[in-house]
């Protein structure tokens, strides 16, 4: 049920995101791209229909079955999910041109933040890109910073939590600078509310 009400509801919010990411990554038709707790799948979707090989991974198996539920309906062939732990990739190193990874780093704890971006690392290849897509830190004052903040509270103490804790920290770029990434480039989107940065191994 979830994974339907994220389909229909949430998906569709994020369209902009999903489609102006490839585009700004440098993403070419070939790539091999993974994204990291793909949820339902539609930003791997969006990867696929540029004819780049895309894998996605989340541990909610009912996220899975949404994505695996999707792909069947769009008749993609170059894409693949599998129910996995972001904080243990179960792929080679160096093995992927890209790793992606949106709108969760927020809602994780420090230290599981930390062994996230690692294992990206790890299976992104040496001259491989990062992707990370999250909340600007500070926040712009406006209705989106506010309605999101009061999802996140809605959505559990704990969440709440690691958004404060995300904030504090910087946000992104901090945390990509924390964990010896060097940042390529950023945009904002969503009324500067989300920003997006490319960032390769130091």
């Amino acid at each position: 049920m979830f994974g339907f009400i994220y389909s229909t509801m949430i998906d569709p919010l994020l369209r902009d995101i999903r489609v102006h990411t490839p585009e700004f990554s440098g993403m070419k038709a070939g790539d091999k791209v993974l994204d990291v707790c793909c949820g339902t799948g539609d930003q791997a979707f969006h990867y696929a229909k540029r004819g780049i090989i895309a894998t996605g991974i989340d541990l909610n198996p009912n996220m899975i079955r949404a994505a695996e539920r999707n792909k069947r309906k769009q008749g993609l062939s170059n894409v693949s999910f599998l129910v996995a732990d972001a904080a243990n990739l179960p792929f080679k190193d160096d093995f992927f041109d890209y790793a992606s990874i949106s709108l969760t780093l927020h809602e994780t704890e420090k230290t599981v933040t930390d062994t996230i971006i690692s294992e990206m690392k790890r299976v992104a290849k040496k001259e491989g890109v990062l992707i990370f897509i999250d909340f600007q830190v500070p926040p712009p004052k406006n209705l989106f910073t506010y309605l999101t903040k009061a999802i996140e509270f809605i959505h559990g103490q704990a969440y709440f939590r690691y958004l404060k804790a995300y904030i504090e920290q910087g946000g992104l770029g901090e945390i990509l600078k924390t964990n010896q990434l060097i940042e390529e480039k950023r945009d904002y989107l969503k009324n500067r509310l989300i920003v997006i940065i490319k960032a390769r191994n130091t």
